[in-house]
């Protein structure tokens, strides 16, 4: 396909037109605007994109929906920003109209309570995701009529699956790479809701500095900066966002109440899957008796337990040993309750909660044209994020000791000591 070709499909039948608060006015065609009606899709207006931080930022209450809208956007833009710069691209119309669906369901697969559940799955929510796609006659339909391809747009977006077609690996590393539309939107939309300054971008400056070499999405040397800029505010936003202790303490708790559960047997992880917020929360008021789920009653009013204890994460630290897995935590938390009850009897063993948050990349696999025309990796073009991505991680990443409030800190440290001590 010609860069011309490209452009006359990426603007040809866009008469719709979806108003976002971020980006302005967003077009679409008649059939990916109809993506929009799926019951899938819509099913992501139902949950939050940061879960409970709207507790701590009361603006952050925008959805999964608006998100996927976002990358939609993103991702037409960058594709626009490529035809625009070469006479031969490697796309072709269903290609590119499969891509744009796939970035509009991307989601689709996604848990309750944006990333609360997500170290309990037993799916990514990309592969559940292609599933939907594959195995909803009525989606898969939609998006052909809107020109695409159903296959094709599942495995753009479950990169996990075996694919041997050249162009489908092309908008995989679109969709999923260092400078993906994903996190350019991610980024910015969080900031802009929580009202913090850390997430914004300069996204157009990029996305007209993206280039594409042999299937690979490349940079030009001036938009290094631009590059760091966008991976530094991805730590501030982990740092005063997504791990802020509170956010982290209410994650904690529906987490705790979940694992209770499933080991219990009070629910099945078939339950989890395809449910909005308010699915999410009603499936646990049909047990009202079932005292762990007091945790997530707590943690939708916003009362979150407090930090008592934390520490660095250590690899060979004897709490990250034990407690690294979620679903074998509760062997170490009830060494603690067990140091604790004596003095307070009132302590539910299920009230206990060891948070572990997940090891963050700071990823920098993106080329940067060079001013001879060659491709040089991100450290050889001189960036700091090769050396300085693993230092922003260790600093962030914390094991973290959450307590009711009525547990004096000084004993809920000594018995956090006891245990990682062994």
């Amino acid at each position: 396909m010609t860069g011309s070709e490209a452009l006359n499909l990426l603007n040809r039948g866009f008469i719709h037109t979806v108003k976002d608060p971020l980006w302005g006015n967003i077009p679409m065609t008649e059939g990916l605007r109809k993506l929009l009606s799926a019951d899938e899709v819509g099913k992501l207006s139902g949950i939050k994109q940061n879960g409970p931080a709207f507790h701590i930022y009361p603006g952050a209450v925008h959805t999964r929906l608006s998100h996927s809208i976002g990358v939609y956007h993103l991702g037409r833009e960058i594709l626009l920003s490529l035809a625009r710069k070469n006479e031969d691209l490697p796309f072709s119309e269903k290609g590119i109209m499969s891509f744009l669906s796939a970035c509009l369901l991307h989601d689709i697969g996604h848990f309750p309570y944006a990333h609360s559940l997500k170290e309990l799955a037993i799916k990514e929510h990309e592969e559940i995701a292609a599933e939907l796609i594959l195995g909803n006659d009525e989606l898969g339909k939609a998006i052909d009529d809107a020109g695409g391809n159903r296959e094709m747009a599942a495995l753009i977006i479950a990169d996990g699956r075996m694919c041997s077609d050249s162009e489908t690996g092309t908008y995989r590393n679109i969709l999923s790479g260092t400078l993906d539309p994903d996190k350019l939107d991610y980024l910015t939309r969080d900031a802009f809701f929580a009202g913090i300054p850390y997430g914004k971008q300069d996204t157009d400056f990029i996305i007209a500095s993206m280039d594409i070499r042999y299937g690979r999405i490349v940079l030009g040397m001036e938009a290094i900066s631009s590059v760091e800029q966008v991976l530094f505010s991805k730590y501030m936003m982990y740092r005063t966002l997504y791990w802020h202790k509170g956010v982290r303490s209410l994650t904690a708790m529906i987490k705790k109440a979940v694992v209770s559960a499933l080991k219990d047997g009070i629910i099945s992880y078939d339950d989890l899957y395809l449910r909005d917020d308010y699915g999410f929360y009603s499936l646990c008021r049909m047990h009202p008796d079932y005292p762990p789920f007091g945790l997530i009653a707590l943690a939708e009013k916003g009362k979150a337990f407090p930090r008592k204890a934390m520490k660095p994460f250590d690899d060979n630290g004897r709490i990250e040993r034990y407690a690294l897995d979620i679903m074998t935590r509760s062997d170490t938390e009830d060494r603690i309750w067990k140091m604790l009850r004596n003095k307070y009897p009132e302590l539910p063993r299920y009230a206990v909660i060891i948070d572990i948050p997940e090891r963050i990349s700071f990823e920098t696999n993106i080329g940067i044209m060079l001013d001879n025309g060659r491709i040089a990796d991100a450290s050889e073009a001189g960036m700091l994020f090769p050396k300085a991505g693993t230092l922003f991680s260790s600093s962030l990443r914390t094991v973290t000791l959450f307590l009711p409030d009525y547990i004096d800190d000084r004993d809920a440290e000594n018995a956090f000591r006891m245990v990682d001590n062994g």
